[in-house]
């Protein structure tokens, strides 16, 4: 199949290209050259105490929205781009390869095309435009601490009390709660119902409000991004529910096929695949001495398999052009691209032998080694690569359930 752009599609390119070199602020640039951008970068710098990384956030948070790209996937109704699928593979494909942060979080990426699936006039025009302005950054409670792969089996609980819903629970590995201003959740709402049916699908709008804690996770590289937070008798109104009681689990799944399509995540592995191959052949003697037959075969086989992913990322595009959702497509390429981040990283760190030890003071091998250890979760968040190949067992192959 030829994917080369037509001359409209080169010109969007091209426009978007521009923007990104004139206004990606230096800060985004320089932790691209280095190829150690922060997860939620954005999230963290719109809340920081640092007046360089809170005016990057602003600036760059200007320069998308001047264009409505702040949500260049939703309907231009709605103040988002109103771009084609193509046209949003071709933006992702850009700032991937800039390196560049998307802004607006889990508000931008996935509440928002939710609620224009699903929610109420009402809840569009009071929820939208402030995660389009970045005024308000949304986390995801979905998980808990016995509800990840079956994430049905999910026991916060959410009781009707007059016009409001009072919840007990906790959710875990709670993405950016610590800098998010409000959280949307699945709440057990029918403790009688089947699993599946019982579910509902809620908004909170503060994350302060009482009742809530937020503590942190610390991964292992000493990052923090993940959360666990804990419901304790905390009120809302019943009118943020979003679709049906009882039915928020297909909401939820509606979501969640917004979250995987991941087109970005092609470029990200072909771009830190290109920079662990320009600084063997240009910036390390020893590296190249360290490259044995096996290594380089080893290397190779990265590159056919980020080759593999960015084929991945056009069939779902594809897809979504002709007016489908990609469902055991979209896990397919989630499952290939987490478990090749993993096999990505380590190939990187055995580049640098002894030198891959180090942490901070030397660059790129702190970068990859970094990399390597921060991948640890890439085959659990966003769905296990067990429930992945279930979904292409059951939803692609048509096998029977266990």
């Amino acid at each position: 199949m030829d994917w080369r752009d037509t001359p409209e599609q080169a010109a969007f390119r091209s426009e978007v290209s521009n923007l990104i070199g004139r206004r990606l602020p230096q800060r985004y640039r320089d932790f691209a050259a280095r190829g150690a951008m922060p997860e939620r970068v954005w999230e963290n710098d719109r809340k920081s105490d640092d007046p360089v990384a809170l005016q990057a956030a602003v600036d760059w948070h200007s320069a998308l929205a001047d264009r409505h790209w702040v949500a260049p996937h939703w309907p231009a109704e709605y103040g988002g781009g109103g771009l084609s699928p193509m046209e949003q593979f071709i933006f992702n494909q850009e700032i991937a390869e800039a390196g560049a942060p998307a802004v607006g979080g889990s508000g931008v990426h996935m509440l928002g095309p939710t609620l224009i699936v699903h929610g109420s006039d009402e809840q569009k025009d009071k929820y939208l435009p402030p995660i389009l302005d970045g005024e308000v950054t949304w986390a995801q409670g979905y998980s808990e601490p016995g509800s990840g792969s079956d994430l049905a089996s999910l026991t916060t609980r959410a009781v009707r009390d007059g016009d409001d819903f009072i919840i007990n629970g906790q959710k875990i590995w709670t993405s950016a709660a610590h800098t998010a201003d409000a959280m949307f959740a699945l709440v057990r709402t029918d403790p009688d119902a089947p699993k599946h049916r019982g579910i509902s699908f809620v908004m909170i709008d503060d994350i302060k409000t009482p009742g809530i804690t937020v503590r942190p996770l610390i991964n292992i590289n000493g990052d923090h991004y993940f959360n666990e937070v804990f419901f304790e008798d905390v009120r809302i109104p019943a009118n943020n529910l979003v679709g049906e009681l009882n039915r928020g689990w297909y909401v939820g799944m509606t979501l969640l096929d917004f979250e995987r399509s991941n087109i970005g995540g092609a470029v990200a592995a072909r771009r830190q695949l290109r920079q662990l191959i320009t600084h063997i052949q240009h910036n390390d003697q020893g590296a190249r001495e360290r490259v044995t037959p096996e290594l380089r075969q080893e290397i190779v086989d990265r590159y056919v398999e980020t080759e593999t992913l960015y084929q991945f990322s056009f069939r779902i595009i594809s897809m979504q052009s002709a007016g489908l959702v990609p469902n055991y497509e979209a896990s397919t390429a989630k499952l290939f691209a987490s478990e090749l981040s993993q096999r990505l990283a380590l190939t990187a760190t055995k580049v640098f032998g002894l030198h891959a030890q180090t942490w901070s003071d030397a660059p790129p091998a702190s970068t990859f080694t970094r990399n390597y250890v921060g991948m640890v979760p890439a085959t659990i968040r966003g769905g296990t690569s067990e429930v992945q190949r279930n979904v292409i067992a059951t939803r692609g192959l048509g096998l029977p359930r266990a």
